[in-house]
């Protein structure tokens, strides 16, 4: 089974009613790790039309909180819809088990022993400043981080994050993670 695992990054915008509002955001960097070929890219906005062939092959587009932030802003950049391609956003998982959110670098920390090397924040504030090769790494090191969590729940039926002091596993069901999607991939890019 293909798989895609990405992340977005964005310029930072001003909150709406205390949360990140999708519709107002600019998408600068798109990464993603392709399982068929087991490589990382990062694609910037004018090369995203070279990313739509990657995602339309994929049966299981992966990410954190990406059905509620990622796909919803990607759709925005797609001529078509992603939300048609089978996804595995590990955020919703962890909150299906746990009944609460918790960040990526709590995750991270906890699991895999290393964490974030920022924040989105100040992958905005790189971009205005002209980091863009930094923006890039920033980006696939979350990608890296989603996939290795995703290999680590797959191996171990759970994730551990810390609760105060202490280091705690979070159960998940993986069993439908690998499943094959009873729809086939895209098999072509949709004209711009």
């Amino acid at each position: 089974m293909r798989f895609v695992v990405f992340d977005l990054e964005t310029k930072m915008s001003p909150f709406s009613r205390g949360r990140l509002d999708v519709r107002e955001l600019e998408l600068t960097v798109a990464g993603v790790y392709d399982s068929t070929e087991d490589a990382y890219r990062a694609y910037t906005l004018e090369e995203l039309p070279r990313l739509w062939p990657l995602l339309e092959r994929a049966e299981l587009l992966i990410g954190f909180n990406s059905d509620s932030f990622d796909i919803p802003l990607l759709n925005r950049y797609y001529p078509g819809d992603l939300s048609s391609i089978r996804s595995l956003d590990l955020l919703t998982e962890v909150y299906r088990a746990l009944g609460r959110r918790l960040r990526l670098d709590n995750l991270a920390r906890a699991t895999l022993g290393r964490g974030k090397k920022g924040d989105g924040a100040k992958a905005g504030a790189w971009w205005e400043a002209g980091l863009y090769d930094k923006v890039k790494e920033y980006c696939l090191e979350d990608v890296r981080l989603t996939k290795e969590l995703y290999d680590y729940a797959l191996a171990h039926g759970a994730l551990k994050y810390k609760d105060l002091s202490a280091t705690k596993d979070i159960k998940l069901d993986t069993r439908h993670w690998l499943a094959e999607s009873a729809a086939p991939a895209m098999t072509h890019a949709l004209p711009l």
